[in-house]
């Protein structure tokens, strides 16, 4: 029993130490609640402190005992836990252990998280027009937990609806939630304020829900209307006159004023963007229908009026107008001439004000402004303004500057050869405006290519532009032109033709053809005689000519480079076949002749066969022949007492069959030609035989038979032998054989 009592003393004992040591400790968590609600994206920092203890120690966990996604300090008596950002696995029950000894202390904590970092958003459909629907949206981006918003959207201090989002969400996200309403402004609505106000219900008992507002200010529109215009002096002008038209437009925002005039075909020139259109030095082509427009977001309202501008009765003359076009460097005189009116005053400038550029000049009822030299600064529409009295009158002229100084150049790549590409080339230098030049390219008649050239239009300069086109040339345009053609038409310009054109014939080289050999007196000469050999070849260009001679092997050997080839004192050596040739780039032809030199006959030679001295009754045969080159003509002759009486021979033989004694006698040979002649003569003697009776012998018959058969073979011998020599031929009627 003493030792079941000692052992109640003793655990009381122990439950009172613990009892005293816990009464001694203290825990307090920082910030001092229950609940606390943490932005996303902030930072929060829970800090547990222990009193009573001089070393205590710390942990921290949550309640679902889920990672602390944050940093512990500890320091002392303290610890800290920092969530740096808070995201949304933050939001739970914290609990801070305090261990002392033997004691233990906990202190709990909730984080709840909320998302709520920006103002609401207000946006219209479109721009607000008075009694015309509207849809206002209010949204609140990125909140966080959205069951707990509400949103309210007011006009001014009337609410026009509230709205709020008691659905739970799947998910912890940040969203965005909206509020539409839709309503017709009206005029009241005019400068009264939009405000869409959103409420997070998260609150405790210390701190309030959290409440965002966003107010925009209602710009209610009004499509122009009641536009009006007004015109000063009056609709109904003169020319030289000056009007100030107002116009009017009412609306919200204020209407933006535009006034133009309206074209023949319908269409609007702007001229303005002022509320007041001010036109002076008025024309009678100003006179038309003037539009006032006032339009701003939401509409617009048009007004027209008419002007009617009338003529002066004076007459303003601009020469040489109304449009000019001046070659740059030039000098351009515009004149202005006044007619039906004493005493003007004269004004120049230009369309838009530019600088002159020029010298005027005025006197009596002429005013002059010259432009020298003209450059691209002259290309204006001139004005020239005439006061007479009251009355005013402006006419104008367009300068247009132009570049054309010089004809077009033709170049061609390389010489023209018959069946060889060759590119033509058509330049013009220093020409503006470059995109109105046209280029023709004609071979003879016939187009061979045109081009024209686009804009520049980021420089005003002088340009160089070309033509180039390939093509083979051919015999055919031996003699054709190529004609460049270039035109500048400046816009529908009455004046005189801008064009130039630069021609170049085409020499086609051709190889050498149609040789030919003109010889003078004759190819057949005499020795001594002289002679004259002129060649001609066609060809382009024209060939050179060269002679030769051929030697017996075949080669030439060169002679002359001259076209006529003379021998003043021909020779038996300067006999042969002479070669002319044409040379030129494309090729060679050539021509021959034969050149014969003649001699008067020589060698001639008068035989009898067998013998001068024959039996009666045999057979002799008198041949004649002659060494001359060309042949000569052969007469052969008996001497009667009447003179010589020529024999009929074949071959240049005479046959006496059976001779007799009269055949006995002196026979002649005469061998002629063109230059001279030369004779021969034998005796022949035949002596009778000692008896009268006819007499035959064998031996006369073979020598009979052979003789009938040797003559015509010796004759036809000598004929193609003579042939194989002979160039040209005789015709002498007194010939009867030619050797």
């Amino acid at each position: 029993m003493p030792k079941k009592m000692f052992v109640i003393f003793g655990v009381s004992n122990i439950l009172w130490m613990v009892f005293a040591v816990s009464q001694a400790i203290k825990v307090d968590m920082f910030p001092d609640k229950s609940k606390i609600f943490a932005q996303i994206g902030d930072s929060v920092s829970l800090t547990c402190s222990a009193t009573g203890c001089e070393s205590p120690s710390f942990s921290w966990r949550t309640q679902m005992d889920s990672p602390l996604n944050g940093k512990v300090r500890n320091e002392g008596t303290t610890s800290t836990l920092i969530m740096d950002p808070v995201s949304f696995e933050d939001e739970h029950q914290y609990l801070c252990t305090v261990i002392c000894g033997a004691a233990k202390l906990e202190k709990a904590i909730r984080v709840e998280i909320y998302s709520f970092s920006k103002d609401p958003e207000i946006h219209l459909s479109s721009p607000p027009e008075v009694g015309k629907p509207v849809t206002v949206t209010c949204s609140v981006p990125d909140v966080y937990p959205f069951e707990r918003l509400e949103i309210e959207l007011l006009k001014g201090n009337r609410p026009m609806k509230v709205q709020d989002f008691l659905e739970p969400s799947e998910k912890k996200a940040q969203e965005t939630k909206s509020l539409d309403v839709t309503f017709s402004p009206t005029d009241e609505d005019i400068g009264t304020a939009l405000v869409c106000q959103a409420t997070l219900y998260i609150y405790d008992d210390d701190s309030p829900p959290k409440v965002r507002k966003t107010t925009k200010e209602l710009e209610v529109y009004i499509s122009p209307k009641d536009t009006a215009i007004s015109v000063n002096p009056s609709t109904r002008l003169q020319e030289g006159d000056s009007v100030t038209m107002t116009c009017t437009s009412a609306g919200l925002p204020a209407p933006r004023i535009l006034w133009s005039k309206k074209l023949d075909n319908g269409n609007l020139q702007l001229l303005s963007e002022n509320a007041t259109l001010t036109l002076i030095s008025m024309r009678a082509e100003d006179s038309g229908i003037y539009v006032c427009e006032g339009n701003n977001p939401v509409g617009k309202d048009r007004k027209e009026v008419k002007l009617i501008v009338q003529e002066k009765n004076f007459t303003v003359e601009i020469s040489p107008g109304p449009q000019i076009a001046a070659q740059v460097g030039d000098s351009v005189v515009l004149t202005c001439d006044v007619r039906d009116c004493e005493s003007p005053s004269f004004s120049w400038r230009t369309l838009i004000d530019s600088p002159l550029n020029g010298n005027v000049r005025s006197e009596g009822s002429k005013s002059t402004l010259t432009l020298s030299p003209v450059s691209f600064e002259n290309e204006h529409f001139y004005l020239c303004t005439v006061m007479c009295g009251q009355k005013k009158l402006e006419k104008r002229i367009q300068v247009k500057p132009y570049s054309f100084p010089s004809d077009p150049e033709i170049e061609m790549s390389g010489p023209l050869v018959s069946g060889n590409p060759v590119t033509v080339s058509c330049r013009v230098p220093n020409v503006y405006p470059s995109d109105r030049l046209e280029i023709e390219l004609f071979k003879g008649e016939s187009i061979m290519m045109n081009k024209t050239f686009s804009k520049d239009v980021s420089k005003k300069a002088l340009e160089t532009k070309s033509l180039e086109k390939t093509f083979i040339p051919t015999t055919e345009d031996i003699g054709n032109v190529l004609v460049c053609l270039a035109r500048l038409p400046i816009d529908e310009m009455e004046f005189e033709l801008k064009q130039r054109q630069s021609t170049q014939t085409l020499y086609v080289n051709v190889a050498p053809r149609d040789t030919t050999i003109l010889v003078s007196p004759s190819s057949i000469l005499e020795e001594g005689s002289s002679v004259n050999m002129t060649c001609s070849s066609n060809g382009l260009p024209a060939p050179k000519i060269l002679w030769s001679r051929q030697l017996s092997n075949g080669d030439l050997q060169p002679i002359s480079e001259n076209a006529t080839l003379s021998f003043m004192s021909t020779k038996i050596e300067d006999s042969g076949i002479y070669v002319c040739e044409g040379i030129n780039q494309a090729g060679t032809s050539r021509k021959e002749v034969n050149l014969i030199i003649q001699v008067a006959p020589k060698d001639i030679q008068l035989t009898a066969f067998p013998s001068e001295s024959v039996k009666e009754g045999d057979t002799v045969i008198i041949s004649c022949t002659c060494g001359n080159v060309p042949p000569t003509l052969i007469i052969l002759k008996k001497k009667a007492e009447t003179g010589y009486t020529v024999l009929k021979s074949t071959g240049g033989a005479y046959t006496i069959h059976r001779a007799q004694l009269e055949d006995a006698g002196v026979y002649q040979c005469e061998s002629k030609n063109e230059v001279g002649s030369q004779l021969r003569s034998l005796t022949l003697d035949v002596k009778g035989r000692e008896s009268n009776k006819d007499y035959f012998s064998p031996e006369l018959l073979v020598l009979y038979c052979a003789s009938s058969l040797i003559i015509p073979a010796i004759g036809m011998i000598i004929y193609f032998a003579r042939r194989a020599n002979m160039t040209g031929s005789y015709s002498l009627v007194e010939a009867q054989k030619v050797c």
